[in-house]
Parts: structure tokens; sequence; C-alpha cells
């Protein structure tokens, strides 16, 4: 194994001894610079002083977004604003946007942990980079840019969506990495097979996919469509951007945590207590190195096991599972909890179906109901008799699906089948959850 930074194979004392040593930085920079940060410390009789090892972390108090969002748009900056050089944030669709800030040396930490992702992923110096993700406020697409950069690779910053040219610049530059959501790159291939192409026979690689929770299944088949190694990069605005945490190509078995930059945990977002390594709960993280927006103990809202096992990799960072879904995605119909990754798990182990889905929420009176909107792959309508989607092998295929739903995500809900290529394709995020319940109720 070539590590891209000997932090990766630090062994765990060395590690927390130096994250440690930031945790501490990081604190009496805050406690100075923040005021939110050092009424929250008062509240908890937390000074740098008195955090004496990283068993002290439960002391701290939780940041989340709402508090961001209260401070809009740089009351938790610590820094002055002449040494901020960029701010990014949310898109700000439900209200104000998270505004963070960033400083040079910030810049230049992201852009190796970005680099190291990329490495990671089996990227090298040299390579062609195709950066499909979304420039802007988000944080993707020049994350993205900076660390391909950073490693040496030449960086095609073509953004999201126009898929005609995606393919063109695909097909005519011959990058060997791409980065995108997963979805989107669903929708690159499947637009390629529609104008004839194979997209098996691309230069591509490898690809860095993320920006939304997506299932092994999700991975199979990009794998299979594209015959490339897909892996899965983590990250959020808040807390840095992409390039926190990312796949070792060798393994694909969880996510390496940049732990020289960040300490995770791992908490029951209900008592707020740590979960046992290796059992899913919320994850938080504590920046250590960030200068104009360090945070303490965010809340990222993202459900996901931690381990600290070494990779078959040889790499030592701590590692997180793939994100099993967002608090705020999760849906509960009849008592049950569910994600919309563990509804793709199960539609897509059928050939029937293709991976592009909606999960609609309604009121049916005082309850709470879902119905699952899923496409049928092409042979399958192909077959059916006039392409009649209340044939009997239409309705068998649903009963098929209620099984596999409730068998699998022990969740009962209605299906209906949807005819190839209509439901909606995502340029970006792909919108899983379409809720109706604070519209009009079903009666």
């Amino acid at each position: 194994m070539a590590a891209y930074a000997r932090e990766e194979t630090m062994d765990r004392q060395e590690m927390e001894s130096l994250q440690f040593e930031r945790l501490k930085q990081t604190i009496a920079r805050v406690e100075q610079n923040v005021p939110f940060y050092r009424e929250k410390f008062k509240e908890r009789d937390v000074t740098a002083e008195s955090v004496r090892s990283l068993d002290d972390m439960k002391r701290l108090p939780f940041t989340v977004k709402s508090d961001l969002r209260d401070h809009y748009p740089f009351g938790l900056v610590a820094v002055p604003m002449d040494d901020v050089v960029r701010i990014h944030g949310s898109s700000g669709t439900s209200g104000k946007p998270t505004v963070v800030a960033y400083t040079q040396n910030d810049i230049d930490n992201w852009a190796d942990m970005v680099a190291r992702s990329i490495f990671l992923a089996g990227g090298r110096k040299g390579d062609l980079l195709h950066n499909a993700y979304g420039y802007g406020l988000f944080t993707g697409g020049l994350g993205l840019h900076n660390g391909g950069e950073r490693l040496g690779c030449a960086t095609v910053p073509v953004s999201g969506g126009n898929t005609e040219r995606q393919i063109t610049l695909i097909q005519d530059f011959g990058p060997r990495v791409i980065c995108s959501t997963p979805s989107y790159l669903v929708n690159i291939g499947e637009t390629m097979i529609r104008k004839g192409l194979d997209p098996r026979q691309t230069s591509l690689a490898c690809g860095i996919l993320g920006a939304e929770p997506w299932s092994e299944e999700m991975r199979a088949t990009i794998e299979e469509m594209f015959d490339i190694k897909a892996m899965d990069i983590y990250g959020l605005s808040e807390v840095m951007g992409p390039g926190i945490a990312m796949e070792c190509r060798e393994a694909q078995d969880g996510l390496h945590i940049a732990e020289d930059h960040f300490i995770v945990e791992a908490i029951n977002p209900d008592t707020l207590e740590p979960v046992p390594e290796g059992e899913d709960g919320e994850l938080v993280f504590t920046s250590l190195t960030k200068e104009a927006f360090p945070v303490i103990r965010y809340r990222t809202g993202d459900i996901a096991s931690i381990t600290r096992e070494t990779c078959t990799c040889g790499r030592t960072t701590a590692r997180m599972s793939r994100v099993k879904g967002r608090i705020d995605d999760m849906f509960i119909i009849r008592g049950v909890n569910v994600f919309p990754s563990e509804v793709e798990r199960s539609i897509l182990q059928m050939d029937e179906l293709v991976c592009h889905y909606q999960i609609h929420l309604m009121k049916k009176g005082s309850m709470d109901h879902a119905e699952l909107h899923v496409e049928v792959c092409d042979p399958f309508f192909a077959h059916l008799p006039d392409q009649d989607l209340s044939h009997p092998d239409a309705e068998a295929l649903v009963k098929k699906i209620q099984y596999v739903l409730k068998t699998q995500a022990l969740v009962s809900m209605d299906v209906q089948l949807k005819p190839p290529h209509s439901i909606p394709r995502s340029e970006g995020k792909a919108k899983r959850i379409v809720d109706h319940r604070k519209t009009v109720a079903v009666k």
C-alpha cells in the first residue's frame, strides 16, 4: 500500500496525542474568538486548561445546524474577516443558508484532504479528472477541483448538468477519474446507452461518488454499467466539505476519516450518549485544524457506524460505514423507521427494476402513508402486451416488491410501477422523498 500522507498510518497512541494537542488549540481559539462557544463553555465550566484528555470530549457542548442559522451570517467566524478568503454555504432553500468561512490555510488543508481522498480512490498525478459536482456555494465542485489540482491531476471543471456535453467531454478528453453524485453518474450512463454508446468502453477507471446516501446495490449497478471501481466520499460544508472521509480502492470497506483534522463520534441521537463501536449512531465531528470556522461536536444528522480496526489496505485511521441515511430523511410508517437507502437496497435486487425511485409521503386520515414509485427496466416493459402496467405480470411484480420491502426493510407500502425514463433524473442530488403531508390529506 502507498499512503498519500504519513498520518494515514500512525499508530493509535500517536494519532490520539496529535488530536489532543490540536483539540486544546481549537478550544482555546473558539473560547477567545467566538462568543457563542465562550458562553457554552462557561455554562459547562469548560476551559482549554480543564480539558486534560480526549475522554473530556463528553464535557464539550454540541453544535447543531440551527446554531449556524441563529448566528447567520458570520457570528461563528473565529478570525477577522480580513483573514477570510472564501465563503461556502448551503442552498438555503428552506430559509437562510448555513454559511461557513475559510482562511487560506483552511483552503490549503482542505485541498490536501481531497488530494488524499482522490489518491485513496486510485487517482494519481497525471490523471485527467472529470469533475461533475456542482460549483458555487455547494462545496462539492470547488472541493474536488482544488484537491485534483493539488494531487497533480488535469482537472476538468465541467460541473453538473448538460449531460450531452458531459458525454462528449468524456469521449473526447479520456478522463480516468470521474467525480459526481452516484445518481447523476447513472443518468450519464443511461443517456449514453440511449445514444447507442457503451459506458463500459470509456477511459474511466474510478468514480468518486458522494453528496447523497447510496447502497451497495447502487455501487454494483454503477460498476457494472461503467466497468469501473466506485468509491464513496463523505463531507459536509459545516465541517469542511468533501474529503472528511473516503473509501479506499483496495478494500471498499468503510471510509477512512482524516483523523488528523477531525475527531469523530457516533452517538445515540435520542440519549446523546456514545454508541458502541460498530453500531449505527449519529455522526458528530469536532474540527482540529480549521481556523476561520471551527466546530465543536457538530451533530451532522448522518447515521453511520465507526470502527478503529486497521483496514486490509494497511491504513490505521478510523473508518466510518457508508451513511445509512439522514435523520431528517428517515420516515416512520406504522411505527417502523425507514431510510430511503434501505428501500433502494431492496429494489435493486430485482432485475425487473432500475435504480430510479421516489417515495411519496401523504396522510390518510390521521395516519402517515407511503407510496413507492419505481421504474421498470426496458426489457420488462417491452414484454408487456401494449406496455400495460396493469397486466398480471406487472401486478405480480408489485406483489414481489411489497414482499421484499416487508421482509428486508420491514415496511409495508403501496407500489406504483412507472414506465422507463419517467421518474425525473438527477443532475445533482437525487430527490428520493416527495412529502405531500403538508398539503392536502388523502381521504
